[in-house]
Formats: structure tokens, sequence, C-alpha cells
């Protein structure tokens, strides 16, 4: 059974650095926005063991019109565990949590060959691909959350 639990940010960075960034270190796989006002991070655990892990922080998105948007950075489920839709249910308690604070909209910078992994969670596609240096070609995603769909 999964469970989605809110971690701390040191929690994240080896899930984060093993499955996103492995040719980084811990260090470099700390985010600015870790320790924000208002930030949190999620996990999902299957039998105890933390398999998925997705930060969240509070961060305006020029392309959007919603005053009050958050920013997902550093999705990712380990290798073995992606079939249990871990991803997909730390990504409905994190949508029903900033709805609840009246966050108007998340939205984050997807790498490209994962768009669609979005777009079913009702995700949509905002502006031009763009290209991180060292990572790839990404696309700014979005959801409008609460009544204002």
């Amino acid at each position: 059974m999964l469970e989605v639990k809110t971690i701390s940010a040191e929690d994240t960075y080896d899930i984060r650095q093993r499955i996103l960034r492995p040719h980084q270190s811990i260090e470099q796989c700390k985010y600015e926005q870790d320790r924000a006002e208002g930030a949190f991070h999620l996990g999902v655990f299957f039998e105890g063991t933390l398999i998925s892990i997705a930060s969240f922080s509070p961060q305006h998105q020029p392309l959007l019109t919603a005053t009050s948007a958050y920013q997902l950075r550093g999705m990712a489920t380990l290798e073995g565990y992606r079939e249990q839709k871990a991803g997909s249910a730390l990504i409905k308690h994190a949508e029903e949590k900033l709805a609840e604070r009246g966050v108007q909209a998340v939205w984050c910078n997807a790498r490209y060959h994962v768009k669609g992994y979005y777009a079913k969670l009702g995700w949509k596609e905002l502006g031009e691909p763009f290209e991180v240096p060292g990572i790839g070609t990404h696309i700014v995603m979005y959801k409008k959350l609460g009544t204002s769909r």
C-alpha cells in the first residue's frame, strides 16, 4: 500500500541525485527553494520504503495569469516502483493540499520526454520547449487548481 507523507528536504536528496541528476553531487541537488517560506516536500512510501519524492515551493510563473502559484521540482520515482503509480498519488495529494491553501495553479519545468505523463494527470503545456544545460529539453507544464479550472 502506498502512503504519501510530508518529508524533509534532506529526505529528497538521495532520490533526486540518483534518478534526476546522477552526474551531479548531492550538494548540487539541493535547490534554493527547498527552504523557502511555504515550501514543502512529499514522499511516497511503499512498505516503509521511500520510493518517490517531489518538492513544491511558492513561485510565480510569468506565463500564467494566476497570482498564487507553486512550482513542482525534483519529482522522481525509483526504478522498479514506477508501476505502483506513486507519482500519480503524490501529484494528486499535492494538488489537493495546494487547493486547500487557496493556491490557484501548480507548474513545473518538465523534461520534454515525460510531458505525456503530466498530460495524463490533466496538466497542460505552456510556451515553447527550452534547453536546461547539461540536463536536456524541457517544457513548462501547469494545472489550474480549485474552482477556476
